[in-house]
């Protein structure tokens, strides 16, 4: 199966014969991570995120089991989610009519509870954490335009102006709290009738302002083509606020929404930087590299609208 850079992702269909000769069918996912593969995590310690997530109440795979010796290299195994996660399809198909109408407030309830998985003490301490005396927001944005100095090979206005945009506007949040980081459709599981079934690629996950997984959520990049609905193709930001603050007890401070998908937009545009450069290197090529780096001006276009308040 498809499994990104840092893992390969098996499906497994597995029989187990039970005492009697009955035999049980069951299909299960296995992520093994690449060699030389960048993660923040272990193979172990996501299957300690996803079980805690699932204690949370976030619709995510049962964890199997984990390890590193038995494969030669660190892995997981979960059930087996079935469900629909390309993007154009689920904002445009026919068949998925019904899951948009849920989607908004299904999201927003997963949001809430993912928001909610303790990350005090000793709880989850391999996850990334801001560091101590400075705003969450102010460090994530230092963060990122110190990678954008490295990677970025040519001007570009428009994020500079974003970056200035963004350290003029800093939210004083003192709310932390496990933040997803890529919570987006791409990386849901969704069904035909029942919506929002499962939240997957987890390898992103930090300790944060849960505002910014509202916020990544809303990047224009994940509508697909339906740059009206602000809310990943299938809603309104409006609506998924609304959802958010019911499901969490906490309320959205839309400047700080507006900052945080300012901050998606231009993160995603870095990272289109990134990705394009072993093509401009000459060290590896392909065309998805090349349309990858074209998207950059996409981003920049959105935020300057973001920027002017014309995509508000």
């Amino acid at each position: 199966m498809t499994g990104g850079a840092a893992r390969e992702a098996w499906r497994l269909e597995v029989s187990l014969e039970r005492d009697g000769g009955e035999v049980e069918r069951r299909t299960f996912v296995a992520l093994l991570f690449r060699p030389g593969g960048q993660s923040v995590f272990s193979g172990a310690e996501e299957a300690v995120l996803l079980k805690a997530a699932a204690e949370a109440g976030v619709p995510v795979p049962t964890v199997v089991c984990s390890g590193a010796e038995a494969l030669g290299r660190p892995f997981y195994v979960m059930d087996y989610v079935g469900g629909e996660t390309i993007g154009r399809r689920l904002v445009r198909d026919e068949k998925f009519a019904t899951a948009r109408e849920s989607l908004p407030a299904q999201m927003a309830e997963a949001l809430a509870a993912i928001h909610r998985v303790s990350v005090d003490g000793d709880t989850l301490p391999f996850l990334p954490r801001p560091p101590g005396g400075k705003p969450v927001a102010l460090a994530a944005i230092q963060n990122l335009e110190e990678i954008y100095r490295a990677v970025s090979m040519d001007p570009h206005p428009a994020f500079e102006i974003a970056i200035r945009w963004l350290l003029r506007r800093v939210p004083e949040t003192t709310d932390i709290a496990l933040v997803h980081g890529d919570f987006r459709l791409g990386n849901l599981m969704i069904d035909q009738v029942d919506g929002l079934c499962a939240v997957l690629d987890w390898e992103l996950a930090h300790v944060g302002d849960p505002v910014q997984d509202l916020g990544w959520a809303c990047v224009r990049s994940w509508r697909f083509g339906r740059d009206e609905l602000t809310c990943g193709g299938v809603g309104r930001r409006e609506d998924l606020v609304a959802g958010y603050e019911k499901a969490s007890g906490r309320a959205v401070d839309m400047e700080a929404l507006r900052f945080w998908e300012v901050f998606g937009n231009l993160y995603w545009g870095v990272i289109t930087l990134m990705q394009v450069r072993p093509l401009i290197d000459k060290t590896y090529r392909t065309v998805e590299l090349a349309g990858i780096g074209r998207r950059a001006a996409e981003t920049e276009w959105e935020l300057l609208n973001l920027i002017e308040g014309k995509a508000y």
